[in-house]
């Protein structure tokens, strides 16, 4: 039972969404370890010997990748496939020197006998989506197989993969993402053990059952057939992959993922690079829901494919609900809310957290790598952190989604980093932070806050939970500053070095600054916890403890203290005020207490008119401790607080403003050279 009634209808509000959104949050991670146990479940997928060759066109969406696309290049011709049964299209929509590395590098192997083509269109209509759609025109033979620039096919990979079309009603077969820079950084080791979750555990799962999986991208050859039949490539989405495969598979067309083919690609290696390639298919994840879900719920498929297909589509919304509970949480704890029990059984919140828990994610990661998992355990920490302070980047995509904002397909940059002490820094394509990194380190100072309150209202528990998500949003906003740079190459003239200069001691300026405020906004939090709410949480200890005596000279001594401790006047609710509230009526029936106690002080303590006296006297200590529990939360949002608020965000949105105007004025100077 909870230990007391609920301060208002508020916090009581506050209560019902915090046990609901972790009732959801529940079933979502619940669901995660139902794909788990499927996936346990061998099946190994039927391939045929060719005794033909067929034909396949290779696709190969590039855009503005000078770094990787050579790489590619090489790499598709250096398959073992014969030429004849072999064509490639380049399908280039770069604005940079990409365009002549890559036409170069078309003629040579034109030259060589190759079936080659360098597509390139007169805009970007439709982004990668287009870029397909639009070679589909000229695309040859019976299948199609797409890769990212960053990806580096094995020589083996066609003749393998092929062989999987073994019947002719699979549309699609899809290969597992390899790492070629896992080790480079805590960044990608988290990037990629979460990525194989996907691959091993919810792709493996959908391939060995009538579930729909997806196509990631890159990596997978389709069956010209059935993208033909299912529509072809649409725009309408960021995710133009998961679109078409589920349109695929409503069509009755079966995808199969085929995890002992592994093809390398490159991690981001870049936190702002990372947080862009993360939007984009949490953005895109929500408006394939938007898109696909009414068609989903009247098709005639079996009820649990249609159960995954929502959870698939939907599951970004677990961040935006991550994030509302991260809020609602310090609220609850400051109202004195008992969050441990509900009716006899564990508070659901516990629960979740509990079931997302390392055991659980330790014992999956035992079932992926066997003997090799230890070497995985300190990445699976890293993924804990990341994921974490992810959720703000990916919350503001999912809003993105819903409120329908138009679609800019940007691209994840890749630098070419394969080795460990390969840099990035003074390369092309470097992204800057962006406004989000403000909501994350908003969310960053909150916390710290929310950490005292859990101490300081003995709910020590809830410290670590905070703490995760605490050190998740600074990390990212740290790596997100860090990581920016205004380096843009090696060689430059005199102005454009000077340029340079400036643009980078304005960028550690700024950084300073920025770390700066969070120092200053996290000290003047907790001395206005001490000095406003502190002496509350005081009070109502001291009043409770009035309640348990009968000592008169005990009760005295302590309702002089609350007397001091509260404010002398003063209501904190400054909208629609109540006299429960009011600082001044506290004080008024503390002086009541202590008249009353000063008339009974004479009497004999076995008497009525002091039995009565005490319970007057006990009831009003209860009456002011539920008037501080209604005050308590409103102290708050106080106006002082919400001015130094408002304050502390205008100077750190007036940073990035600054930021801005100083790279566009690097800019001005490129547009020079």
């Amino acid at each position: 039972m909870l230990t007391h009634a609920l301060p208002n209808t508020l916090t009581q509000f506050l209560w019902n969404v915090f046990i609901g959104i972790a009732m959801i949050i529940t079933l979502y991670t619940c669901n995660f370890y139902y794909l788990v146990v499927i996936s346990r479940h061998q099946k190994k997928n039927d391939s045929i010997e060719l005794t033909e060759i067929p034909s396949v066109t290779l696709q190969l969406p590039i855009y503005n990748e000078k770094y990787v696309a050579a790489r590619l290049i090489h790499a598709v011709c250096a398959l073992d496939y014969p030429k004849d049964k072999l064509s490639i299209q380049v399908l280039d929509d770069s604005t940079d020197e990409t365009q002549d590395i890559l036409g170069n590098l078309v003629s040579d192997y034109q030259k060589k006998g190759f079936d080659i083509q360098h597509i390139q269109r007169s805009d970007r209509k439709g982004y990668k989506a287009g870029a397909l759609r639009n070679a589909m025109k000229s695309a040859k033979g019976d299948f199609i197989a797409i890769f990212d620039a960053d990806f580096i096919p094995p020589t083996w990979f066609l003749k393998r993969a092929i062989s999987y079309f073994c019947k002719p009603n699979i549309g699609l077969v899809q290969c597992r993402w390899g790492h070629v820079n896992e080790k480079y950084s805590p960044l990608t080791k988290a990037q990629a053990l979460s990525l194989d979750f996907h691959f091993l555990i919810e792709q493996k799962a959908k391939s060995n059952s009538h579930l729909f999986m997806s196509f990631n991208g890159t990596a997978g050859i389709w069956r010209k057939e059935c993208i033909e039949d299912s529509g072809g490539w649409h725009t309408a989405t960021l995710v133009e992959d998961l679109d078409l495969s589920y349109r695929a598979q409503m069509k009755g067309w079966k995808c199969v993922f085929v995890p002992d083919i592994v093809v390398d690609a490159e991690l981001p290696v870049q936190m702002n690079s990372a947080k862009r390639q993360q939007f984009r298919w949490a953005k895109g994840s929500i408006q394939c829901a938007i898109k696909l879900l009414g068609e989903v719920t009247i098709k005639k498929i079996p009820v649990d494919t249609k159960i995954q297909a929502f959870v698939q589509l939907t599951r970004h919304i677990v961040h935006p609900l991550v994030l509302a509970q991260f809020l609602i949480l310090p609220i609850l704890l400051a109202s004195k809310i008992n969050l441990y029990i509900i009716s006899g059984l564990p508070a659901l919140t516990i629960i979740a957290y509990l079931a997302m828990g390392p055991v659980a994610y330790i014992m999956v990661i035992q079932g992926m790598y066997h003997k090799k998992w230890k070497s995985k355990a300190l990445s699976y920490l890293y993924l804990i952190i990341y994921s974490a302070g992810m959720s703000v980047n990916n919350t503001v995509a999912v809003f993105d989604a819903f409120f329908g904002k138009k679609n800019e397909f940007l691209r994840t940059p890749k630098f070419g980093i394969i080795k460990n002490d390969d840099d990035w820094r003074d390369k092309a394509y470097a992204l800057p932070f962006t406004k989000t990194t403000l909501l994350e380190i908003f969310f960053g100072v909150y916390g710290i806050v929310g950490i005292f309150i859990a101490i300081f209202s003995n709910n020590p528990i809830f410290v670590p939970i905070l703490g995760i998500q605490v050190i998740g949003f600074l990390y990212i906003a740290y790596l997100s500053i860090s990581h920016s740079t205004f380096k843009k190459g090696k060689s430059r003239s005199r102005v454009e070095t000077k340029a340079e200069k400036m643009a980078n001691n304005y960028y550690k300026i700024a950084l300073a600054g920025i770390l700066g405020l969070i120092v200053v906004g996290v000290v003047m939090a907790f001395e206005e916890y001490g000095s406003t709410i502190y002496p509350l949480d005081q009070s109502r200890g001291i009043l409770s403890r009035i309640q348990a005596t009968s000592d008169p000279q005990t009760i005295h001594d302590d309702i002089q203290m609350v007397q001091q401790l509260l404010p002398k006047s003063g209501n904190p609710v400054w909208i629609f005020p109540t006299d429960e509230t009011n600082f001044g009526l506290m004080q008024k029936d503390l002086n009541t207490m202590l008249s009353t106690l000063d008339k009974i002080s004479t009497t004999s303590p076995d008497t009525a008119a002091f039995h009565t006296g005490m319970l007057n006297i006990h009831a009003q200590a209860t009456t002011i401790v539920f008037n501080l529990l209604d005050a308590t939360p409103y102290m708050y949002v106080s106006i002082s607080n919400m001015l130094f608020g408002s304050i502390w965000v205008a100077v750190i949105i007036g940073i990035f403003a600054l930021l801005k105007k100083k790279k566009e004025k690097l800019e001005s100077f490129e547009m020079t050279d």
